[in-house]
């Protein structure tokens, strides 16, 4: 029998890498690619800062009319009636008038007068208070006419000697008709602001000169 010679292993040929065709990247290790935008309008540009617009021009300002020269006015005289004082008239007879009076002061404190700013005359007897503040002399009472914190009562006689005070209020109780016609102007005259007369009406406006 012939021995059959043995043949070598038939190896495959080797394709090198090179010549492999191009690799396939895995999907896992792609890098995800940005998506475009969509086109759309496009946003109000916003302004830069530091860069003012135009600036407008102010308006003219408006000139004041000027005045035109003209006379000018005299000053206003004073009032004449801001210093006379109110004269008001309370009828009464002689014997009732020292309460006319009495009631005329009441009401004058009653309606926010403060004491010192009334004085009371009579023209006959003298006010009760009077006659009492005189029997501890002159001096003590017409010192407490000077204070000027109470209602002070005198005699009309001695309205010379009295100081003026917002309101005066004159009791004709009888006396002489010569104290009546000499005290009343001078009553007038101290009264500040108000003379309240009581009595008979008829010989006040007599001596007055006018009609109240």
């Amino acid at each position: 029998m012939s021995t059959l010679a043995s043949h070598p292993a038939i190896e495959e040929p080797q394709i090198p890498e090179s010549a492999q065709g191009p690799r396939v990247t895995p999907a896992a290790s792609r890098t995800a690619q940005t998506p475009r935008p969509v086109p759309g309008p496009r946003p109000a540009a916003v302004p830069r800062p530091g860069r003012p617009g135009p600036v407008r021009p102010a308006p003219p300002a408006q000139r004041a009319p000027q005045a035109t020269p003209g006379p000018v006015p005299a000053p206003a005289a004073p009032s004449v009636s801001a210093s006379v004082p109110q004269i008001q008239l309370i009828p009464a007879s002689a014997e009732g008038a020292l309460d006319a009076a009495e009631e005329a002061v009441d009401l004058l404190l009653d309606t926010g007068r403060a004491p010192g700013e009334i004085l009371v005359l009579t023209s006959g007897d003298p006010h009760p208070w009077a006659a009492h503040e005189l029997s501890f002399g002159e001096a003590a009472y017409w010192a407490q006419h000077d204070a000027g914190d109470d209602v002070f009562y005198a005699d009309a006689a001695q309205v010379q000697r009295a100081a003026v005070r917002p309101v005066v209020v004159f009791a004709v109780n009888g006396g002489p008709d010569d104290v009546l016609t000499g005290a009343l102007p001078v009553a007038l005259a101290r009264a500040g602001a108000l003379l309240i007369v009581c009595g008979d009406s008829q010989l006040i406006n007599s001596v007055l000169g006018a009609g109240v």
